[in-house]
């Protein structure tokens, strides 16, 4: 099952870390950690194998691939010197990179979507592939502003005929994904594919869609404690977390309006498993100097039996693109898997990768994981 995978945003730190891994891996130089999609839970289950995954994408710069994964390599997120015995590999996936088709940010934005359809449409002919899952992993966006097109596909169609420029970005790239016959997932907070009018249209193409946020830190945590106090009923008074990013994550949330999105996306765990608001809230400070690597603090207040007061606290440091970019190969698998068993809209099953999933109100990690693996194997299974 030859699968292309095209990267919005395919020079930044998590495509380029995706991008060596896979071709890492390919050359059996490196294991599988942090890929779920290898678990032994889903052997058997006929996902595209790593020898059958090809990239492209779409950036608005011009560094090779080669050069970022060189910097990825002085930063400590890949092992210096991988890069230099993947240059083949990275050279091939870097001359399927095209510039964002003017119009993309501003201009004609039906230029902009047909120029798209057109990279999507002559990537899958020219190497033969089988499908292709367009993941979006460019920088966070700010919300949606509400648009009358967003109501359906034939308002959508309508608009942009009109020279209206009706959709975000990222719901630029779904659109033209959808049109090229490709799936489609956000691993960002951004609007992606959750328009109505986006929605039917998978629905009408037999297109399976996922998102949002990938879950890789702080949250992923909490989707584990979370769920623990509750069963355990103790009553979680407030849940206070600190988050300190660097590079271009960082940069981008420091925009009080591209912020937004992130903090409603790592909100919804907790109200969604404690069934009740707390106090407290999430705050993104930019730290340039930590580079790839992000640290969470979070402070939690709760009460026991008879009304004793406790606390848990806990630290996570990581680095971002090390922990994205086996996610991104992971729900770039599943979802051709779904492509291939002719799963159209949404996929909620996907869930358990996402802050915020397209579909589902469930948070609690292990319930997601079990539908996972329930999903898969249904899906999966011969007819």
């Amino acid at each position: 099952m030859r699968t292309g995978i095209w990267l919005v945003g395919a020079r930044g730190s998590v495509a380029t870390t995706t991008v060596v891994g896979a071709a890492a891996l390919r050359a059996g130089l490196v294991p599988a950690t942090g890929c779920v999609s290898t678990l032994e839970a889903f052997d058997g289950v006929p996902l595209p194998g790593f020898d059958d995954l090809v990239f492209g994408g779409h950036d608005v710069v011009d560094t090779s691939l080669v050069k970022r994964a060189e910097q990825l390599a002085d930063a400590g997120v890949v092992p210096r010197g991988l890069p230099g015995v993947l240059t083949a590999e990275l050279d091939a996936a870097d001359a399927e990179i095209r510039p964002a088709p003017p119009g993309t940010e501003s201009g004609d934005q039906a230029a902009a979507a047909e120029a798209v359809v057109a990279d999507l449409t002559g990537f899958r002919e020219r190497l033969g592939l089988d499908r292709v899952v367009v993941v979006n992993v460019s920088s966070t966006q700010p919300p949606a502003a509400p648009h009358p097109a967003h109501s359906s596909a034939a308002a959508l169609r309508e608009a942009l005929a009109r020279g209206e420029r009706p959709l975000p970005v990222s719901s630029l790239y779904a659109y033209a994904a959808l049109r090229a016959g490709c799936a489609f997932v956000d691993f960002t907070p951004s609007t992606g594919a959750r328009l109505p009018a986006l929605d039917e249209l998978a629905r009408e193409r037999g297109l399976p869609y996922a998102g949002s946020d990938g879950k890789t830190g702080e949250t992923l945590v909490k989707s584990v404690l979370a769920p623990m106090f509750a069963r355990r009923a103790l009553r979680v008074r407030s849940w206070s977390g600190t988050n300190l990013l660097g590079g271009g994550d960082g940069a981008t949330l420091a925009d009080p309006e591209r912020v937004v999105s992130k903090n409603a996306s790592k909100g919804l765990v907790l109200e969604a498993e404690l069934g009740h608001a707390v106090d407290g809230g999430v705050h993104i400070h930019h730290v340039p100097d930590l580079g790839e690597w992000k640290t969470a603090w979070d402070h939690v207040t709760f009460e026991g039996f008879l009304g004793a007061r406790m606390t848990l606290q806990f630290t996570w440091q990581g680095c971002d693109s090390s922990l994205a970019a086996p996610l991104v190969l992971d729900l770039a698998r599943f979802t051709a898997l779904a492509h291939r068993g002719g799963v159209a809209g949404p996929v909620p099953e996907l869930g358990f990768f996402f802050k915020d999933p397209v579909g589902s109100t469930e948070h609690d990690l292990a319930a997601q994981y079990a539908t996972l693996v329930e999903w898969a194997r249904a899906v999966g299974a011969p007819a």
